[in-house]
């Protein structure tokens, strides 16, 4: 029989009591930094509503020196992500208020955007914290030097006494206008929208047939039936029956009008009354043209040659020859 190995252990080693290290799950390999760091709460790290798209972009954000534009589009020109995706992370982040956009109109009347980025959300605080300096350096006493030994007293003579010097004229005071504060900036109003015209009105015939007027209303009628997407009211279809005449009267057949009303019609179609009335304005032929019966033909009572006219007599040839024949 082959001898066992007795050298190789028979299952993994168990964690020694007290060791830190875990036997599953991320082990942590921490330096201190010293400079060129960023402290980034925990409630932001290990967010549980937030897309790690959006934590991702909380920690580069406050990582940024004050006054670095983070606009959707240099963010996008900086990260491999769409503009799409980052738009949506930055509205995650006004959501929970980790991010506040605001739009504010500067004295010559130009409309910023003001970003502000809080660390700890549902800060009140206004007035962003300045980033901490440097620690100044402590500042040791220079020695001081021993006292040199003290020389026998020599007799001089008394000093004149100095006479009191006057006393200055106190400055006048001037009256110091007080400074207004600084009004506060005007929130962002938007400029007045120009009103819609009103929509242009139905066509109305020329001469309202009786004919006319229920060969429409039957045409309304009878578009659900081979258009189920088309389904209106007994006050639209009276309202929208006179544009209907109008096509009949200027030659179109049901036909034709049945066809322009129910082609490529949009999904889902909210409104077909409106839609229905938008193309009947839009789509509208234009009037017949006026015919113009020709003269008859008519034979010369001189010549015997045809010509147009509507009353029999002489040609023109004839009629031009008639002042020569008088006078002969």
């Amino acid at each position: 029989m082959d001898t066992q190995q007795v050298s190789a252990p028979s299952r993994a080693p168990s964690p020694v009591p007290g060791d830190a290290t875990p036997s599953s799950g991320v082990v942590h390999i921490n330096s201190r930094h010293s400079s060129h760091f960023t402290v980034v709460g925990n409630h932001l790290a290990q967010h549980r509503v937030l897309s790690l798209l959006a934590i991702g972009l909380a920690t580069h954000i406050q990582s940024l020196p004050a006054g670095t534009k983070i606009g959707i589009k240099p963010l996008a020109e900086r990260f491999p992500d769409s503009e799409a995706r980052i738009a949506a992370a930055l509205r995650e982040l006004e959501v929970h208020g980790y991010l506040r956009r605001t739009r504010e109109r500067l004295p010559n009347g130009r409309v910023v955007t003001r970003t502000c980025s809080y660390n700890q959300p549902g800060s009140t605080d206004a007035h962003p914290v300045p980033a901490p300096g440097r620690r100044p350096k402590p500042i040791h006493p220079a020695p001081v030097a021993a006292p040199a030994p003290a020389l026998a007293p020599v007799a001089t003579p008394a000093p004149p006494t100095p006479e009191a010097p006057e006393a200055p004229a106190p400055p006048a005071t001037t009256a110091v206008t007080p400074t207004p504060p600084p009004r506060p900036a005007s929130p962002y109003v938007p400029a007045p929208t120009a009103s819609k015209p009103p929509p242009p009105p139905l066509p109305q015939p020329a001469n309202p047939l009786p004919q006319l007027l229920q060969a429409a209303t039957a045409l309304l009628t009878d578009l659900h039936r081979r258009t189920p997407h088309i389904t209106l009211t007994e006050r639209d279809i009276h309202h929208l029956a006179p544009a209907v005449a109008t096509w009949f009267e200027r030659g179109t057949t049901p036909a034709a009008v049945r066809q322009a009303l129910t082609s490529d019609l949009p999904q889902p179609l909210r409104f077909p009354a409106k839609f229905l009335r938008h193309r009947l304005i839009a789509l509208l032929p234009p009037p017949a043209t006026p015919t113009y019966q020709a003269a008859p033909l008519q034979n010369c009572d001189r010549c015997d040659r045809a010509f147009r006219s509507l009353t029999p007599g002489h040609c023109h040839d004839c009629t031009a020859d008639e002042p020569h024949l008088l006078s002969a």
